[in-house]
Formats: C-alpha cells, sequence, structure tokens
C-alpha cells in the first residue's frame, strides 16, 4: 500500500511538472536565437566571413549608406550651397563606380594579388573609403570639382567592397549549399537592420556635428572593410599572368555581347532601362522644399532621419508582399499593374506641394510620412519582377557576370533618371528659393511613370517558373570562361536591390 502511494505521487508530481509554463524561457529563447543563428553561421562558415557579412551589408552599405544620403542631401544644400537641380547632377556623377560593376567583379575573379581574390580588394575599398571620407571632412573650403571626386570616390569604395562579399556569399553558397538561404537572410537582415537604424539616427547627427562631421563618421565603415579584408580566411592562390588575364577578359566580353544580342535578352533589357530611365528623379527639389522655411514644411534635420527610416519599413513590406503574394503572377501582367501603382504613388507629392493635405485636415508631418512609406514599398514592388526576370536572362557558364551586366545597365537607368531629373528642374526654373513650378515637375514624372506602361510589349509573357532563354542558348559551351567558384555575383545581387 505504502508502495502503491508513493507510486501515485510521483505520478502527480510528474503530472504537475508537465503542466507547468515559464514564459520566461520562451521569452530567453527569442532573445537568444539570433546569437545561436550566427553561431552556427561562424562555426560553419568561419567567423571572419560572418564578420565581413555584416561590416559590409550591415555597417558599410546599410548604416554608411542612410548616413551618407542624409549628409549629403545637407551637403550640398548648406555647405555648398547649390541648387537643387545641380545637387541632382552631381548625386548621378557619384553613382558612376555602381554602373562598372562587372569590372569589379571580373577583376576579383581573374586578377588575383599578392595570391589572394578577395582580400586584397576589401583593403584596397577601406583604403579609398577612409581617405575619401577623411579628405572631405577635413576641409574648411573644399572645392566643389574635389568634393565631387571625393564623393565618388567614397562611392567606387563601397561598390568595390559590395562586389567583393558578393563573391565571398556566391563561393560560400556552392561548397554550403544547405545553408546558402541563410547566408542570404544575413545579408537581407544586416542591411535592412543597418539602414534602419541608420536613417533613424542620421538626421540627430546632422543636427548635433553637421553634414561634414558625419563624414569623417563615415571614415569608420570603411575602416571595418579594411578589418574585414585583414582577418578574411582565404586559401591561397596563383596569380595569373597578363595574357591569361586579357584572355579572360575577351572571352567574357564576347560571350556576353552575344548573349546581350538576342531580341529575349534585349528587349528586357531596354524596358528595364527605360522604366528606371522615364522616372525622373527630382528628389533634390523635394527635399529642397522639405527644408524651406518660407515656401515648405520646414522639417528639421531628425524629421527627415525619421521619413527615410519609415521608407525603409515600406520596402522591407514591398519584398514580403511579393514573396508571400505577389511572386508567382506573368512577368508583363504584375510589370503593368505595379508600374500604374507606382506611378500614380507620386501623385502624393503632387497633393503634399499644392498643400491639400491640409485642406483636409491632414499634417504636413503625418502625410509625408505616408507618402515616403507608400512610395518605397510600391518602388520594391515594381522592382522585385524585373530583378527575378534578370535573372532568368543569364546563360549558364557566365550568369555572375552577365546578371552584374544587366545591374549595371540598370544604374545606367537611374544615372539617366538623376540628370533627366536635374535638367527638368533647371528648364523650370526650380531654385534654393523657388518651388512656384515644382508641382509641373512632379506632374511630368507621373506622366512619364505611366507611359511605360506602353512598353510592356518588351516583357515577356512568362510565368517565373518558365525558361526565357532558348534551348541552344542554355546548352551552349561556355565552361572555359569561369570556373564554378569563380562564377561570383548571382546569388546575392538577386536580393541586394539596391544599394543602386
Amino acid at each position: 500500500m505504502v508502495e502503491e502511494g508513493s507510486m501515485r505521487n510521483e505520478d502527480d508530481d510528474e503530472g504537475l511538472v508537465a503542466e507547468v509554463y515559464d514564459p520566461r524561457m520562451d521569452s530567453w529563447r527569442c532573445v537568444l536565437a539570433p546569437y545561436h543563428w550566427l553561431r552556427m553561421l561562424a562555426m560553419e562558415l568561419h567567423w571572419s566571413f560572418v564578420f565581413g557579412v555584416i561590416v559590409v551589408y550591415g555597417i558599410s552599405e546599410g548604416l554608411g549608406g542612410s548616413f551618407s544620403r542624409v549628409s549629403t542631401e545637407y551637403y550640398w544644400k548648406d555647405v555648398q550651397k547649390v541648387q537643387p537641380s545641380e545637387a541632382q547632377i552631381y548625386g548621378g556623377i557619384t553613382s558612376i563606380p555602381w554602373m562598372v560593376k562587372p569590372l569589379w567583379g571580373l577583376c576579383t575573379d581573374v586578377v588575383p594579388m599578392f595570391g589572394h581574390r578577395r582580400r586584397p580588394y576589401f583593403i584596397i575599398a577601406g583604403l579609398i573609403g577612409i581617405a575619401s571620407m577623411l579628405f572631405i571632412s577635413l576641409h574648411k573650403r573644399l572645392h566643389i570639382l574635389l568634393a565631387v571626386l571625393s564623393l565618388t570616390a567614397g562611392s567606387a569604395a563601397v561598390a568595390i567592397a559590395d562586389v567583393t562579399v558578393d563573391a565571398c556569399v556566391a563561393e560560400n553558397s556552392n561548397k554550403h549549399q544547405l545553408l546558402a538561404a541563410d547566408m542570404q537572410s544575413l545579408c537581407a537582415l544586416s542591411s535592412s537592420t543597418g539602414a534602419l537604424v541608420g536613417y533613424f539616427i542620421s538626421g540627430i547627427l546632422v543636427h548635433f556635428i553637421g553634414p561634414k562631421g558625419v563624414y569623417g563618421l563615415l571614415a569608420i565603415p570603411p575602416a571595418l572593410v579594411l578589418l574585414a579584408g585583414v582577418l578574411l580566411k582565404e586559401p591561397r592562390v596563383t596569380n595569373l599572368s597578363c595574357r591569361q588575364v586579357s584572355q579572360k577578359f575577351s572571352e567574357a566580353a564576347q560571350a556576353m555581347w552575344t548573349t546581350l544580342k538576342l531580341p529575349e535578352v534585349w528587349r528586357p533589357c531596354l524596358y528595364m532601362y527605360l522604366s528606371l530611365g522615364l522616372s525622373l528623379d527630382i528628389k533634390e527639389g523635394m527635399f529642397y522644399w522639405y527644408t524651406s522655411a518660407s515656401d515648405g514644411p520646414h522639417f528639421s534635420q531628425e524629421f527627415i532621419g525619421y521619413k527615410s527610416s519609415m521608407g525603409s519599413v515600406g520596402s522591407i513590406l514591398g519584398a514580403v508582399l511579393y514573396q508571400y503574394t505577389l511572386k508567382d503572377y506573368h512577368f508583363r501582367d504584375l510589370c503593368l499593374w505595379t508600374q500604374v501603382i507606382y506611378g500614380l504613388s507620386g501623385m502624393l507629392d503632387l497633393a503634399l506641394v499644392l498643400r491639400l493635405n491640409l485642406r483636409l485636415g491632414i499634417s504636413d508631418y503625418f502625410f509625408v510620412v505616408i507618402d515616403d512609406f507608400v512610395l518605397k514599398m510600391t518602388g520594391r514592388l515594381k522592382w522585385m519582377p524585373l530583378l527575378v526576370l534578370s535573372a532568368k536572362l543569364c546563360p549558364p557558364g557566365i550568369e555572375g557576370t552577365f546578371f552584374a551586366l544587366l545591374m549595371s545597365i540598370d544604374n545606367v537607368g537611374l544615372f539617366t533618371s538623376s540628370w533627366g531629373g536635374g535638367v527638368l528642374m533647371h528648364i523650370l526654373g526650380i531654385t534654393r528659393t523657388y518651388f512656384g513650378n515644382l508641382w509641373i515637375a512632379i506632374l511630368i514624372r507621373t506622366i512619364l511613370r505611366i507611359s511605360v506602361v506602353g512598353l510592356l510589349f518588351l516583357i515577356p509573357r512568362a510565368d517565373p517558373d518558365s525558361s526565357i532563354l532558348s534551348t541552344e542558348v542554355i546548352n551552349a559551351d561556355r565552361t572555359g570562361l569561369v570556373s564554378k567558384e569563380e562564377n561570383i555575383e548571382l546569388v546575392s545581387l538577386i536580393n541586394n536591390d539596391g544599394n543602386q
């Protein structure tokens, strides 16, 4: 009897233990989950690689990119005191290094230095970035030409580091295929988190230390990129002769040109270029109006940064919506609706400039946050199917380099958009103090965005699961151009929008 009672008590105790629920345990699991995930990646891929990805995507492109954008807007306006049309032109010039990304990619592939393919380019990017940021930060009265050259050099440093870390991610994706998705998540989360934090505090920093002070802080990200290059674990390789390098460059260029001439390739490329080039960029004019004390709402530096951070949230939401609800639609149908919605979303700027929001009782602060959120979300929805289509246009054997070429074409479209917007504002007489015709610029931009719908015949009527290229193109022999490990760009670029 005693034994049965004791056994019954033990069973009851076990039941009580099973029913006890401690919510603190779940909280700790959620808090520690990112740590355990990063630790797993560091053990499988080596900690120096994880450190490099976080530094380049999170700190250099995410945090540093948001700092640079906000500080550069105030630098042109308050330090150099240029007109908005001029600032727009200068912004296009500083984006030129991103147009030659295939060149940086080929260099990391076929031009190793001191027995390494990746480490030297991280170090070079870090040195260029540190020098350019300190140069523009420490000079009190820097000539505008030298300022443009310094900012272009800083942009080149970020572009070189971006291509190099893309190479590392793609190479590790080939070696550790089960962790490929985790690596993409690491890249995306690092970039998104860095951008959100950067935009949120960038305005505060500009307010307290000024744009040149922020440029001084921007010497820290390239210093960390340099450190990542020094610490990166990478096997030594044999340096190639000048003749071998020249041959690989020539073969890659010939293969890309042959592919680019195909109708199923150049037609979508033309659409992507025109859809970006015709969307005239007048953000500098809007920024000058935002901060105008007489004609505009006179937003503070802190609010400009906060507004941009909400735009980043909209961009992330757009990517999530595409992933879970829109990714299976045909390219042409999806491009139609996303382009129309993207074009009409620009009318929010028109309502803001004409002060229609105040007539409806909506404050400028609330309306501009919604405006930026919607604009970035619809812009991402418009961009995602074009990004997937670009990946499907890449023939086997030269996927990485050809995808980088397509991204460069898109960057040329952004360059055209920036310069076109600057010319339009100059023609309309929009200056630092006169914004009477800004609404006309917004209206023209909106009409041009919607007019791109007439070019949709250039997009194939296919779904994301079907093949775009012909069988002959897919089966062509290109194995001698780039080895599997050297085909560097495609994997990470598919999930990297942007910065461009």
